[in-house]
């Protein structure tokens, strides 16, 4: 019989109830964690190791980028979905460059970006629920 990691069970059991709302913000989160990852990453003294750490936290960030953008409706969200689009599509370029260039400014502003719309979500959601 195999034992499941009481997180891991915690996780997968709060992303299949999560509402669609709650399941966008859980990105946003493991966006800013990823991407954090990758700037702490560079600072490794191991150059080889760094340069790992950097480039698999910043395809992680690109694959939720993707996914974010992937699930935009613009029928509903119109010029907001076109925005973010466009958004998603910058902090993508920053993070490549991030990635080629080893720019840690560049993953600092897609840090700066990602946590002003992460607090947006966060509060539209709230005045959705009715509080905190």
């Amino acid at each position: 019989m195999v034992q499941s990691n009481p997180a891991q069970l915690y996780k997968k059991t709060a992303a299949t109830t999560a509402s669609p709302g709650h399941l966008v913000l859980m990105l946003y989160d493991g966006l800013l964690r990823f991407l954090n990852q990758a700037l702490e990453g560079m600072d490794n003294p191991d150059f080889i190791r760094a340069q790992e750490i950097k480039h698999n936290n910043i395809v992680r960030s690109q694959a939720i980028l993707t996914e974010l953008q992937a699930t935009l409706n613009f029928e509903k969200g119109g010029e907001l979905s076109e925005t973010l689009y466009r958004l998603y599509d910058y902090m993508m370029m920053e993070l490549q460059k991030a990635n080629t260039e080893d720019s840690k400014e560049a993953i600092g502003n897609v840090i700066r970006f990602v946590g002003e719309i992460r607090e947006s979500w966060a509060e539209m959601l709230a005045n959705q629920t009715g509080g905190s």
